[in-house]
């Protein structure tokens, strides 16, 4: 894996305004909001013992520009070394490493908000999650509808149109349910505290035969529903449960290591503001150990409902979320090369190297293992706590 802060970091590092989370050694060892200054590390959390508690205010930016020039702020390494010390098979625990940059906040999942997503899904959907089937699909309905989704609005008059047309021939299904109807899906991503940072391992299921990384943007909003920066994210999804049955998302998304957010999360501010958020252009690598190479990349300006909407959808005053809520926006990224065997499509294996990249978030770079090879997720929110209070800083 690359962690060199030279590929890790936005291009615009320097103006950007970025906050993450590190493991901070010392008698009293725990997790603490860090913020970058100048190439450097620094650790907020005398300020702040969590990042939900740093990105609460009405103005995040501007309290974390505080922050950084409080006395009791205090460097804790350089970003390079940190980053170095950040890689699954070299971490020394006596030294600082990056975690994910959120902590306590809700983690949820928006999905089928590209018109190449949806189509992935209706295929799974009638493949019955078998990748063998998923060509011929393909080609199909492929054909038969994709022209018909491609310029469609959202609840709209025209989506409704559609959806009687493509009901009267039989192709209608609950994923162009939520694709193009009103309301969109927005679903359980992973728990607070479970997401792993780069540099770290993702995990899929040993049962899964047909799998994929999501490339996403990940919207960081606090308790009053304003989203206040993003950070990118890796949706780790297994296609075959998913396509089996719906009901089984669940166990498709949620899994140990399954959920990767960062490398930071950059806050909203003169240099990188909503608009420039909306024109965020995402690429993804995979390479694996035998060689083999997937890339791809998309626009989120080709995403079918606005960020600010699925924030919208996703809380407010029906449904709260009192320590801030990290959202998945979806993504157009599906692969389709073959691997394994012609027609069989893409899957992961086991030691494929992983990178999500956008010019001005940085790059979230992950490699792949099972789930039950990946260290167990044991630090929760009630160990987050207890760390907290008796490092003195609840």
């Amino acid at each position: 894996m690359e962690l060199s802060a030279a590929h890790i970091l936005p291009d615009d590092a320097a103006t950007a305004l970025l906050v993450g989370r590190a493991w901070v050694p010392g008698p009293l060892a725990g997790p603490s909001p860090v913020a970058l200054r100048d190439g450097r590390v620094v650790d907020l959390s005398a300020i702040a013992p969590t990042c939900a508690d740093l990105l609460a205010s009405h103005d995040p930016a501007g309290a974390v520009r505080e922050a950084l020039a409080d006395s009791r702020a205090r460097v804790i390494g350089d970003v390079a070394s940190m980053l170095a010390n950040s890689h699954a098979d070299r971490c020394d625990s006596s030294q600082p490493y990056f975690l994910a940059p959120c902590d306590i906040q809700a983690i949820r999942a928006c999905g089928v908000t590209f018109v190449a997503s949806m189509l992935e899904r209706v295929i799974e959907e009638h493949a019955n999650g078998d990748p063998a089937q998923a060509e011929e699909i393909r080609g199909t309905l492929g054909r038969e509808i994709g022209a018909s989704l491609s310029s469609v609005k959202p609840g709209s008059p025209d989506a409704a149109r559609v959806k009687a047309l493509l009901t009267e021939r039989g192709l209608w299904s609950q994923y162009l349910e939520v694709g193009i109807g009103p309301d969109a899906e927005v679903f359980n991503k992973s728990q607070p505290m479970s997401a792993v940072g780069t540099g770290a391992e993702v995990g899929i299921l040993e049962a899964s035969s047909w799998n994929n990384p999501e490339p996403e943007l990940v919207l960081c909003a606090n308790a009053r529903g304003q989203v206040i920066g993003a950070a990118l994210g890796n949706d780790v999804n297994l296609r075959d449960f998913e396509g089996r049955s719906a009901l089984l998302l669940g166990r498709a998304k949620d899994n140990n290591a399954s959920c990767a957010i960062g490398p930071f999360i950059r806050l909203l501010d003169e240099h990188f503001t909503i608009d420039d958020l909306r024109r965020t252009e995402i690429a993804i690598e995979v390479r694996g150990p035998e060689g083999f190479v997937a890339s791809g990349s998309y626009s989120l300006g080709q995403i079918s409902r606005d960020p600010l909407d699925l924030a919208s959808q996703a809380m407010g005053a029906h449904h709260q979320y009192p320590d801030g809520l990290m959202l998945f926006l979806g993504t157009a990224f599906a692969p389709t090369q073959d691997r394994e065997a012609p027609g069989r499509g893409f899957t992961h294996r086991v030691g494929d190297i992983v990178t999500v990249r956008a010019a001005r978030l940085g790059a979230l770079v992950n490699r792949v293992n099972h789930c039950h090879r990946i260290a167990p997720w044991t630090f929760g929110v009630t160990a987050l706590m207890r760390n907290l209070s008796a490092r003195g800083l609840l």
